[in-house]
């Protein structure tokens, strides 16, 4: 049987065979609306408008949304596409994968206003750099929006030099509790220490306390918040209609993986992965041992996912339960088709873009936020069926 590591060696992928089509760049770069295809499906991508390195997105309950930018504005966006700026932001700490990142409401949103926002932060004037939830109300109330009531729930420990890999994606779960993913922050080893709060899936009562139900409660203070462990860089989270948690995550050089996460297991980073490290040094197959729990789908060649939506809308019937993940290396948005709880790799729409972000619309359309990048604005488009 040929292993997987000879297909990478080879630069083949584990997702051959499936069906890619594309739009050119230069056909759609100042469209208002263009055609993104797969081999059985055709989208219609309407343009709304764009942002200077847009990361996250959410929709409130009138239909509007928020979107932050990495350089740290957060804008308030009719479905028409004018935006306003949020005011009462605070200072993040911009640079390298660090910024204004994710934005979530809270599930009693309508009657308490409150969002939940990250960041990255650094309090020795750029020595070292860590992860930040803030929660606030929007304040709707004035001529234009702003966050009032601020308070920090979490700060990812330890705090350590470099820029990357903070993950800082948020999720509510169906219980109330509050999701976060904190990763390794390009240290690898910290994602197997207990006393290290990174590489780890947190979970946390809506105000930034510990649930007493977490599952490491005898293994010192921090690793009470822990959820799971063995984590690389998680920028997707998304429960299904099952109530499972599941979350995707950056391999090394290839490898990149979509986890169902389950209370205190370990997935193994960095002692396993389908990737190799940057450097060459090959590491073990998840396949080789059963010490840590396998991915339940993985990409060998990357697609550098980021975004993760798991579709219920009627606007794609045949979608209902399929995960959709934006891919930055791949220029494309992924459909993932879940069966329980398995999943595989089903198609991809391509059209010349990273994809940063992808959420689901209130009328079961699906949105998508480009990553767009230093000097290029990114669009945040409208995906519907060709003739909706």
């Amino acid at each position: 049987m040929t292993r997987v590591k000879d297909l990478r060696r080879a630069g083949f992928g584990a997702a051959l065979g499936l069906a890619i089509a594309s739009v050119a760049p230069a056909a759609m770069a100042n469209a208002a609306s263009f055609e993104v295809k797969s081999k059985t499906t055709t989208l219609s991508a309407n343009v709304v408008a764009d942002f200077d390195e847009p990361w996250a997105m959410t929709f409130l309950p009138d239909g509007s949304m928020l979107v932050t930018t990495k350089p740290g504005k957060l804008f308030h966006v009719t479905q028409d596409g004018a935006q306003v700026e949020v005011g009462n932001i605070w200072k993040v700490a911009y640079g390298g994968q660090g910024g204004l990142g994710d934005v979530v409401l809270h599930p009693d949103f309508e009657d308490n206003k409150l969002v939940y926002i990250s960041s990255a932060e650094t309090l020795d004037k750029g020595s070292t750099f860590g992860a930040v939830v803030i929660r606030a109300k929007l304040d709707m109330s004035g001529d234009k929006p702003k966050l009032v009531d601020e308070e920090k729930i979490w700060t990812q420990e330890p705090k350590v030099p470099g820029q990357g890999h903070y993950s800082h994606r948020i999720a509510f779960g169906p219980d109330g509790f509050l999701f976060i993913t904190s990763g390794d922050r390009q240290k690898q080893r910290p994602a197997q220490d207990m006393k290290k709060a990174l590489g780890k899936v947190i979970r946390l009562n809506d105000d930034g306390t510990v649930p007493a139900d977490n599952p490491w409660q005898d293994d010192g203070e921090l690793a009470k918040s822990f959820w799971s462990m063995g984590h690389r860089n998680m920028l997707g989270i998304a429960f299904d209609s099952e109530g499972r948690l599941w979350t995707h995550e950056m391999g090394p050089r290839h490898g990149d993986e979509l986890n169902l996460v389950e209370k205190g297991k370990n997935y193994g980073w960095p002692e396993v992965s389908y990737g190799d490290n940057y450097s060459g040094v090959p590491i073990p197959d998840h396949d080789t041992t059963d010490k840590y729990v396998e991915p339940k789908a993985y990409w060998v060649p990357a697609i550098s996912p980021a975004g993760l939506m798991i579709y219920s809308g009627d606007s794609f019937p045949d979608w209902k339960g399929s995960a959709f993940i934006g891919g930055m290396s791949a220029k494309a948005l992924v459909r993932v088709a879940i069966n329980g709880t398995e999943a595989k790799e089903a198609e991809r729409f391509e059209w010349g873009q990273r994809v940063r972000e992808v959420e689901q619309g209130p009328d079961g359309a699906i949105w998508i936020l480009e990553d767009g990048g230093k000097g290029s604005k990114g669009r945040l488009l409208k995906l519907s069926g060709a003739n909706s």
